[in-house]
């Protein structure tokens, strides 16, 4: 793989970049008030399924680099101001706690993606064949390398961005 890793980081700024973009078009009209619909009680709300996508990739990319995640190394936990827990990722939230997701401004919204996207862009510049078979979690069987790990990353927020296009869809016709 090593004479293939220039391929291999365009593909994965690509899919991520593709995330990053999308998460900035899903808020582009949308209010406050927008971001918690949710099309049934217990329904992820599109500002939760924006916030939740980033969130994970921050913390598990951030793990995988070695560094602190965004969330709290930049502020965005304090200028978000949730009823969370400081580690929260939005992972096994009950309903009741997805439906106090609120922000003040949706611009916090894609601020965050843009700061998980440059920390994404860090790692991504760095990765190798080595770093790319390194185990970063061996609770699992077989044991988790880097590049299962970032593309199981890529593919949970590509699934959470359309469900948030999809969510503002039904918004839109409500």
């Amino acid at each position: 793989m090593g004479s293939d890793i220039s391929h291999v980081r365009a593909i994965l700024l690509d899919g991520f970049g593709r995330v990053e973009e999308g998460v900035t078009a899903v808020l582009d009209g949308l209010s406050v008030d927008d971001l918690r619909w949710q099309t049934a009680p217990g329904a992820n709300p599109i500002g939760w399924l924006l916030w939740h996508l980033s969130r994970q990739q921050d913390a598990q990319l951030a793990e995988i680099l070695g560094v602190e995640e965004a969330w709290t190394a930049e502020g965005w936990r304090e200028r978000f101001a949730l009823p969370y827990d400081p580690e929260d990722s939005g992972y096994g939230q009950r309903p009741e706690q997805v439906a106090a997701f609120s922000v003040g401004d949706p611009a916090l919204l894609s601020g965050y993606a843009g700061a998980v996207h440059g920390l994404t862009r860090r790692l991504v510049d760095q990765l190798d064949a080595d770093a790319l078979d390194r185990v970063v979690d061996e609770r699992w069987d077989p044991p988790v390398t880097a590049a299962v790990r970032i593309y199981s990353v890529l593919e949970d927020a590509a699934k959470h961005l359309g469900q948030a296009e999809y969510v503002k869809g039904l918004l839109a016709r409500r």
